[in-house]
C-alpha cells in the first residue's frame, strides 16, 4: 500500500485536529464505527483512518526524529504497521494512543539504526507545540529588538539545542507526549508500554534536566 499525500511539515493537512486518544468507555461513535469498519477490511474507512490521524502521527515522529523525511517515512510504517495488525486491536485504549505506540516503537527501531551508524541528530526549534502555532523557539524568543536582546535570544536558542539533543531518549519521549502532545499519564504509559509511575519518573527527570541545563536562562 502506498500513500500518495506528500509528506511535508508544513503541509496543512498534517495539522489535523483529530480528536484526542481516549478509554474504551469514552470513545466516541465516530471511533467505534471506524474500528469496526477497520477490523472488516474497508478500504475507505482506511483512508479515513490516514486522513484522521496522520497529521498527529507525522508531528510526533517529526519531534521525536527532528527529520520530516525520516518522519514521513516512519509516518508510512506506522500506518502499514496499524493495517496489518488492526485485527488484533483489542480497543484498550483510544485509537490515537494506539498508533502513538506503534509510532514510538518505530522511531526506536530508528534510532537504534542510527546509533549503530553514529548519524548525528539536530534539534529542530521550529516544530509547533501541539495544536498551536507557538513553537519551540517562540517559547524562549525574546521579543526586544536591541542587539544585546537579539544576542541574547540566540543563546537561549543554542541552549535549548544543547538541552534538548542531550535529553536521553526515554525522558525525551515521555516529556514530548505529556509537554508537548498533550496525552495523559495513562495514555503515555500506554505508548510507551512502561507504567504510569515510570511515565511520572521519566518526566520528572526529564523537566529537571532541562531546567538544570536551562537554569542561565
Amino acid at each position: 500500500m502506498v500513500f500518495t499525500r506528500s509528506m511535508t511539515l508544513d503541509d496543512e493537512e498534517f495539522r489535523s485536529a483529530a480528536a484526542a486518544a481516549q478509554p474504551l468507555s469514552a470513545r466516541t461513535t465516530y471511533e467505534s464505527e471506524l474500528l469496526e469498519k477497520l477490523k472488516a477490511n474497508d478500504a475507505d474507512a482506511f483512508d479515513r483512518f490516514v486522513d484522521s490521524y496522520s497529521g498527529d502521527v507525522f508531528s510526533l515522529l517529526y519531534r521525536l526524529t527532528e527529520n520530516a523525511d525520516d518522519a514521513a517515512e516512519l509516518t508510512q510504517e506506522t500506518f502499514l504497521n496499524a493495517y496489518r495488525s488492526i485485527g488484533r486491536f483489542r480497543g484498550d485504549s483510544g485509537l490515537k494512543t494506539w498508533l502513538f505506540r506503534i509510532a514510538v516503537n518505530e522511531s526506536r527501531n530508528r534510532f537504534r539504526w542510527w546509533k549503530r551508524r553514529r548519524r548525528e541528530r539536530t534539534i529542530s526549534l521550529d516544530a509547533t507545540i501541539g495544536d498551536s502555532e507557538m513553537t519551540l523557539s517562540d517559547v524562549i524568543a525574546d521579543r526586544g529588538i536591541s542587539p544585546e536582546e537579539e544576542v541574547l535570544s540566540r543563546e537561549r536558542r543554542a541552549a535549548l539545542h544543547a538541552a534538548l539533543l542531550d535529553l536521553p531518549i526515554a525522558f525525551r519521549e515521555a516529556v514530548i507526549l505529556v509537554d508537548i502532545e498533550g496525552l495523559s499519564y495513562e495514555e503515555s504509559a500506554i505508548a510507551l508500554d512502561i507504567g504510569i509511575g515510570t511515565v511520572k519518573s521519566r518526566i520528572s527527570r526529564g523537566r529537571e534536566e532541562l531546567r538544570r541545563r536551562l537554569k542561565a536562562f
